[in-house]
């Protein structure tokens, strides 16, 4: 899959290689654990839509909802590997290497011009932010599991998925695996 960025003109994609999963009121790793708030309301939410947050005031998380209405649950894209764009996102991080202008959710928000008017943006469906499917063939590759990144609760939960060996991942880890063709 494939995360789509359209600015005017211009599209920038990143195949989507490292995520995480948030399971809500039942996850003490979730921003939906204690309940609905302002911040969080996204994740209860539809899903398919983007529950985007600003953390450590300094840049913006992407999420994708889960869950049906009324139940929180969120996919935390991690990075994302640039397939089209490039120049771009290299202008919306200047003098960052290549390898690192995605491989983090701050990162990837900031290379593809991702913040908060964003929030709540239907991914489903064509428009200035969504997912799609890849168009390019993809060798066969494998997704390797792990305990999820920069959390103290929930650590036992196998939730983060990323492709292994994928120079766009943000932190390789050793953990089960499964190869896709």
């Amino acid at each position: 899959m494939s995360l789509v960025r359209v600015i005017g003109r211009t599209t920038l994609i990143g195949r989507i290689v490292e995520v995480e999963a948030y399971g809500g009121q039942n996850d003490p790793a979730s921003h939906a654990y204690r309940g609905i708030t302002p911040r969080n309301r996204p994740m209860f939410g539809e899903p398919g839509h983007a529950y985007i947050y600003f953390t450590y005031g300094n840049h913006y998380c992407l999420n994708v909802t889960t869950r049906r209405a009324g139940v929180a649950g969120a996919v935390l894209i991690r990075a994302i590997e640039p397939v089209k764009g490039l120049n771009v996102m290299k202008r919306f991080r200047p003098g960052v290497p290549e390898g690192q202008l995605s491989n983090g959710p701050g990162k990837l928000t900031k290379a593809l011009a991702i913040d908060r008017s964003l929030n709540e943006a239907d991914l489903t469906r064509s428009g200035p932010l969504y997912i799609g499917r890849a168009r390019s063939r993809q060798l066969p590759f494998t997704i390797r599991r792990s305990p999820r990144i920069g959390i103290t609760l929930g650590i036992e939960r196998l939730w983060r998925f990323y492709v292994e060996s994928n120079q766009y991942v943000s932190r390789a880890a050793s953990g089960n695996r499964r190869t896709y063709r």
